[in-house]
């Protein structure tokens, strides 16, 4: 019998302590990009936040040093260091080395917890080249230190703290918890920076949904302090994410305790078509939903359909209200406050509430809650219907228009459009489609790509601006058109992910600032009418060269000025040389536009994501929509930032 066919017990490796974190990070992190190196620094976040929700904890301090650490602390009770007899060990050195252990589990030490898993300190401490702990109990100091999971230094009292500058700002005499972890290089190879607006964000969102609780930040290396604290919890993040948009009507509060689940909804629609929805559990950020969300969105849908209906205010027999129509415009938080011991997350990153029992306990609420404000509040109640029945006029003009995209489509080859040079693959993971400005950089590409899963698009002249548009509009646009052709996912209520056909849309358009204003409008587009294809990392940007570079047979590019500088340090500029400033796509030929553009192995591509969607959000409602004052005060304020191209 061959070595394969063998499968004994000792073919069978258990992965002792957390070696299974350090084998596989990423199902314990998600990633191990910056995601994932931002996630861990939530964990530990979030432990302080579990002490302040159990009301032993006031205050969080965070800050970022210029090595690459991170030091958290809090003023709760102090991780307990008293030796545990099963283990024969201090309780923090079982917390800090043991998978699933920690006061989370059986409901007594903390009632609401977002720790489920009791994993995150852990698995932080196995990920990081160093570790250091410090509890503060009973007017005593302790010190604990670990590398990769392994104990460096054993629990040790000491006189005075060691660990972080912080603590020098921490106010005398208090207790609690301080840990410093630097992230290991082992495993985020991608970067060991933290960026300072995901955590300015990220902490943001926090002090919304704990009331009453002081974040204090502070990054060392830019000087950069922040403090949030806030009174009106969810209402005042609704109001900031409504911030600077006409809204319909004031703010709905919904909040109630029931089975032991602690329900707060804010309710408030906008004048937009976009639906923003952010969903929480014991202050986790459920970026994926789950059980409370989908419990909302059908009790909202029923409530207004219902109000809709007993008013008699839905005149054609043949429309009723779907829940893509209330979600239009709308703007809901959902915050659920529930015990860690029956709390189900899907995924240790907790993007995703699984507990089944919920969703009818929160339609519930909404329903009674929702149905009994209508009621005493007619004018509200009628102009969120009112919304909602628009939506329905739109969607009939916009199906109408769809149609019209399909007739029209179904006339050329395969019903694709006309300007399209489509790839030989029909698998879309393998098939790329550029997004071309102009038929003569269109030509060159088409001659320059690899048909074999290159498609080519010509777009000419500037798209639409769409922000603000309504989707019957967008339909009827000749280049919008032949784009969702092309793509094949379709748009609005038809939009299928699964049928998208290829899985890198590449916007290509000059290097210069009308390239810059056309790119800037199909995202618009995109972010705006098919934002799935950027949540799923479909979007890029390609990145042409700005100046060719030619000494004797010698051929450089570059893509900035920069670069330029720093090419022409490197040749000997004695024996002459030319440069060559590209103004278009169309002044490469096929060749060139290969080597420098679209050649996977030598182009440079920029993935487009959406980190802070309300950010985003709000900033293409600024830059982008009809409203001046806005854009005229964000230019003002970052023009000094502007490189000009003169």
């Amino acid at each position: 019998m061959s070595d394969q066919q063998k499968y004994t017990g000792e073919q069978i490796v258990v992965l002792e302590g957390l070696e299974p974190v350090r084998k596989r990070p990423a199902m314990y992190i998600g990633s191990t990009d910056f995601r994932g190196l931002h996630h861990c620094l939530t964990e530990i976040i979030d432990n302080s936040i579990d002490e302040a929700l159990a009301g032993f904890a006031h205050n969080i301090w965070i800050m970022v040093h210029p090595d690459d650490s991170v030091t958290v602390a809090d003023d709760g009770r102090g991780i307990p260091i008293d030796i545990m007899p099963k283990y024969k060990k201090p309780a923090l050195e079982v917390i800090m080395t043991t998978l699933h252990s920690g006061g989370k589990f059986e409901g007594t030490a903390y009632k609401v917890s977002g720790g489920l898993h009791g994993v995150g300190a852990a698995c932080v401490n196995a990920l990081s080249k160093l570790y250091q702990v410090e509890v503060r109990r009973e007017n005593k100091i302790y010190f604990m230190e670990f590398s990769r999971g392994l104990v460096k230094t054993k629990l040790t009292e000491i006189p005075e703290t060691k660990i972080s500058r912080l603590n020098q700002i921490l106010p005398s005499n208090i207790t609690g918890t301080t840990t410093t972890f630097y992230p290991d290089p082992e495993i985020f190879k991608e970067t060991l920076e933290f960026d300072h607006k995901i955590i300015i964000k990220s902490l943001k969102d926090r002090a919304y949904l704990t009331s009453k609780i002081y974040f204090h930040f502070y990054d060392e290396r830019q000087h950069i302090e922040r403090h949030y604290y806030f009174e009106g919890g969810i209402l005042s993040l609704l109001r900031e994410l409504n911030k600077g948009k006409t809204v319909v009507h004031e703010p709905i509060y919904l909040h109630r305790d029931d089975e032991g689940v602690g329900i707060e909804v804010a309710i408030q629609y906008n004048d937009t078509f976009a639906e923003n929805t952010p969903s929480y559990v014991n202050i986790i950020n459920t970026h994926e939903g789950g059980t409370h969300l989908s419990g909302f969105k059908t009790a909202l849908t029923k409530s207004i359909k219902d109000y809709a209906e007993r008013k008699e205010m839905i005149k054609a027999k043949d429309d009723t209200i779907t829940g893509d129509d209330v979600r239009e415009g709308l703007t809901a938080i959902i915050s659920l406050k529930m015990g860690s011991k029956d709390l189900q997350f899907e995924g240790q990153t907790k993007g995703k509430l699984g507990n089944s029992e919920v969703q009818p306990i929160v339609a519930k609420m909404v329903r009674e809650e929702l149905d009994m404000y209508f009621e005493e509040h007619p004018d509200v109640a009628k102009a969120i219907v009112g919304k909602s029945i628009l939506a329905i006029q739109i969607r009939k003009a916009a199906r109408a228009a769809k149609d019209a995209i399909m007739r029209k489509g179904a006339f050329d080859s395969m019903g694709l459009p006309g300007k399209l040079a489509d790839c030989q693959s029909k698998h879309p993971e393998e098939c790329e489609i550029y997004i071309v400005e102009g038929d003569s950089a269109g030509g060159s590409a088409k001659q320059g790509r690899d048909r074999k899963f290159q498609a080519i698009l010509p777009l000419w002249g500037k798209a639409l601006n769409t922000e603000g548009m309504r989707l019957d509009k967008i339909v009827g646009s000749d280049k919008l058109k032949d784009l969702i052709i092309a793509l094949g996912s379709g748009i609005g209520e038809t939009f299928d992910i699964t049928k998208l056909r290829y899985h890198r849309i590449i916007l290509m358009s000059d290097a210069d600032v009308d390239g810059a204003h056309i790119a800037t409008l199909l995202l618009t587009f995109i972010f705006r009418h098919l934002p799935g294809i950027i949540e799923q990392g479909y979007v890029y940007v390609a990145m042409p060269p700005l100046f060719k570079i030619k000494q004797g047979k010698e051929v450089g590019y570059v893509y900035t000025e920069e670069e330029k500088e720093a090419y022409l340090k490197k040749i000997d500029i004695s024996k002459g040389f030319d440069i060559q400033r590209y103004k278009g796509l169309g002044e490469m030929n096929p060749e060139q536009l290969w080597e420098t553009t679209m050649n996977p192995e030598t182009r440079l591509l920029k993935k487009v994501t959406i980190n802070d969607a309300a950010k985003a959000d709000e900033v293409f409602r600024v830059l982008m929509s009809e409203d001046v004052p806005p854009r005229k005060k964000f230019i003002v304020t970052h023009a000094h930032l502007a490189t000009l191209d003169i």
